[in-house]
């Protein structure tokens, strides 16, 4: 019995320790995406939509969720990518520095692929008011479409709520 006792008492105190670690701060960013996407032989630009979700784990230190769609001339292109995000206040600018990865997939002409994605960029976001705010960021994408690497252009632009 005082095993079990001393095993939940343990339980119960790593719980607590975890539910320490859970992002008390962050921001959720949406906004327009404008891609260059080179794949099947040719070149696409690309217009869409891009949408973040960064919980801090420390003051300098987010984990992010960024989901993206981007289309144009008979092409779609989707990314889902996580992966940490370094950032400083500065005034009412905030710079910002993040390293991404996760899955891509494209589809046009008939054809269509998923690849591994990933993303290395950052950008800055300007304090308009108490918490909302203006993001400007770029991003290189690679991606590996059908058996070829791709390096494309990724700009996101729009509004961020940070909390």
């Amino acid at each position: 019995m005082q095993k079990i006792l001393g095993i939940v008492i343990g339980l119960l105190f790593l719980s607590s320790a975890g539910l320490a670690q859970v992002p008390t701060s962050g921001n959720v960013f949406i906004g327009y995406s404008y891609a260059r996407a080179n794949f099947a032989g040719g070149g696409f630009n690309l217009n869409g939509w891009n949408g973040a979700l960064e919980g801090k784990v420390a003051p300098f230190l987010g984990i992010v969720a960024d989901i993206s769609g981007q289309y144009g001339s008979g092409v779609s292109q989707h990314n889902v990518l996580f992966g940490p995000r370094v950032s400083t206040s500065i005034g009412r600018i905030r710079p910002f520095a993040h390293v991404l990865f996760g899955v891509s997939h494209v589809s046009g002409g008939g054809d269509s692929d998923t690849s591994f994605g990933a993303a290395i960029g950052g950008g800055v976001d300007y304090k308009l008011i108490k918490a909302i705010g203006w993001r400007f960021q770029g991003d290189l994408l690679q991606t590996r479409f059908f058996h070829d690497t791709q390096n494309d252009f990724r700009f996101s632009t729009g509004v961020v709520v940070h909390f």
